[in-house]
């Protein structure tokens, strides 16, 4: 392994830093979140608890918060009947106090708590009182919303659930159609014969606390946010790591509130007007009511586009379900960008070929953990040239490190680096030898190592799949809770990462015969380097899926077992050199060779720096 090939694993070492970072809060930011929040609360206690709009739209933004909190104490002459609807899919609990969803159970999932208990129980994504939608709109200059007014059922369908409240000569109309074998619901509100009422104005406020439904609290809200596609911008999303919120300069296609693997995504029929619509997604304080049982607090404020023709209509498509990519991306809606697959080149492996061949394998019938060692197998049968290639460069480099080492004698003087360097051009040419050769296929395996790092926390199908030990491939994968925390690790022990950490140390050993120590003072110790990034990894990876660590795992296994195939049958390195000092010999006896422009241009840059120096000695 030479010096280009670790640099190459010591920049993926230090992007794997760089992407556990990013998605960890600093103490600083939480502070500075935190004193945001109490600001905030005290503006608010000073103002009316309403969701008012005001100008400019900054101000909409700040209005999130007085309805962060779900008021018990609405009219008291107000009756709160709950009942309950069915499908394969769902199971809703609704409420006439507000006409809306209360609760919402998915009958073909349970709660890692369920899970590990083996008890048969529907996995519940927001409980009463997690869950509100609230109209808003102004009668004259008084403010209604239709959370603190009382909703009649009219029907005793099944699947078709209307809810209806008087106001004035008219009413409010809200209908709920489910349907068999589907996640989403076709919803609609009309506000009917309301002739006295700005109908321009309507907000729908929609706020939902999420349960706990996985293994480890902190790295489901570590992915949770509000995410969302925008007119003319597109699709994006807000902080995941903190408190944040966003007023919009374009109509909004759709709103999705995403945790680790459920979502509710908000599709209306005609986008949400860009005028008062603000999303918000806040975090709980240490010792609050939901710091142990919630996720986070999502709230959006979202101005109709109504249907005048049509009753004054607003008409919505409602999806609450998993985010399995098959599942989303049967919508027409880029519902699938809300899956953390990356971005860009590391996405495009992941949808187009990674997840293909790894869903491929589990329709054989294949158990998680035999999918995983297989597509393992695959990837790394795909890049095995680009192996050989670097470890060919690597023998080669070897080869020629005394003569290397000769021309570093030689020109001591930075004066000299010019001429050293293009000695050291022709020694490489000569014996078709090249420092790049070894790092460009390092740059190769790159993306695809970084998509599946995106790949398997992303994958539904991981999740409460079990392993050997590991209970749930989808969370850590512990042989010993510690009781307590330790900072920076964790309070357990997850053998997979263990694994991972001690493969790549051996792997890093039968490689460090081919590192080449730095010739400068001051220069780090790259044999150092390459055993200290093993170590980093056991932090890194404690808390990540234990599927992406078993992966990786195996596919340093495989890494080792190539290496030792190409070394004992494949590359005889003894007729290496003797091919590589042919080459030579014959290059210096062929005489001088036309130049490259590289090379003119390193002669002509010379000339300049030796004329430079004589003058400044003059």
């Amino acid at each position: 392994m030479d010096r280009n090939t670790l640099t190459g694993l010591v920049l993926i070492g230090l992007l794997l830093t760089v992407f556990t970072i990013i998605n960890k809060p600093s103490e600083e930011e939480l502070k500075a979140q935190q004193e945001k929040v109490e600001k905030e609360k005290l503006a608010q206690s000073k103002a009316k608890d309403t969701l008012e709009v005001r100008s400019p739209q900054r101000d909409v933004v700040d209005t999130l918060v007085s309805d962060s909190k779900i008021k018990q104490n609405l009219t008291s002459s107000v009756k709160d009947s709950v009942f309950i609807r069915s499908t394969d899919k769902f199971r809703i609990e609704f409420s006439t106090k507000g006409g809306q969803i209360s609760a919402m159970y998915l009958n073909d999932y349970r709660s890692y708590l369920d899970y590990n208990n083996n008890v048969k129980s529907a996995l519940c994504l927001f409980k009463k009182g997690d869950h509100l939608t609230s109209y808003s709109f102004y009668d004259g200059d008084k403010r209604i919303q239709t959370k603190n007014l009382e909703f009649t059922l009219k029907n005793e369908s099944q699947n078709n659930v209307v809810l209806e409240a008087p106001y004035k000569s008219g009413l409010i109309r809200q209908t709920y159609k489910l349907k068999e074998n589907s996640y989403n619901i076709d919803y609609q509100v009309s506000f009917v014969n309301l002739n006295d009422i700005s109908k321009d104005n309507i907000q729908l406020n929609w706020k939902a606390s999420f349960l706990q439904t996985e293994k480890l609290l902190s790295e489901q809200r570590r992915v949770s946010t509000i995410c969302y596609d925008e007119n003319e911008e597109g699709f994006d999303y807000l902080s995941e790591t903190s408190e944040d919120d966003k007023s919009f300069e374009n109509e909004v296609n759709w709103i999705a509130y995403k945790q680790s693997y459920f979502s509710s995504f908000l599709k209306p029929k005609s986008s949400f007007q860009k005028k008062g619509t603000a999303i918000k997604v806040t975090t709980y304080d240490e010792g609050s009511a939901k710091d142990t049982t919630h996720i986070k607090d999502f709230i959006s404020n979202l101005t109709l586009n109504l249907d005048k023709n049509s009753n004054n209509t607003a008409s919505f498509s409602w999806y609450f379900g998993p985010n399995d990519y098959e599942i989303l991306n049967e919508y027409d809606a880029d519902y699938d960008n809300v899956l953390n697959f990356g971005w860009g080149l590391f996405r495009w492996i992941n949808i187009y070929a990674v997840q293909p061949v790894f869903n491929f394998l589990l329709s054989l019938g294949l158990g998680l953990g035999l999918a995983i060692f297989l597509l393992t197998f695959l990837i790394k049968m795909a890049l095995m040239p680009v192996q050989w290639k670097m470890f060919v460069s690597s023998v080669k480099m070897r080869i020629l490190k005394p003569k290397t080492e000769a021309i570093n004698a030689k020109f001591p003087n930075k004066d000299d680096a010019m001429k050293k360097q293009m000695e050291m051009m022709n020694l490489y040419k000569q014996s078709g030898a090249s420092p790049l050769s070894g790092c460009l296929p390092m740059l190769i395996q790159m993306p695809i190592l970084l998509a599946v790092f995106r790949f398997f926390p992303s994958s539904f199908g991981l999740r409460q799949q079990s392993f050997l030990w590991a209970d749930d491939l989808s969370s850590y994968d512990s042989i010993l809770d510690f009781g307590f925390s330790i900072p920076l690790y964790g309070d357990h022990i997850s053998l997979f990462t263990l694994l991972m950490s001690a493969t790549t140390v051996a792997y890093t050993f039968m490689n460090s015969g081919n590192v080449q120590q730095p010739t400068q003072p001051g220069m780090p110790n790259m044999k150092v380097l390459m055993y200290l990034l093993p170590v980093m990894m056991i932090f890194f990876f404690n808390n990540y899926a234990s599927g992406l660590s078993y992966y990786y795992f195996i596919s340093t296994l495989f890494s080792i077992l190539i290496m030792f195939m190409i070394k004992r049958f494949f590359v005889d390195e003894e007729k290496l050199k003797q091919k590589m000092e042919n080459m030579a010999t014959t290059a210096a006896a062929s005489g001088p060779k036309k130049k490259s422009r590289f090379q003119e241009r390193l002669e002509e840059m010379q000339k300049k720096q030796q004329e430079a120096l004589k003058n400044k000695k003059k």
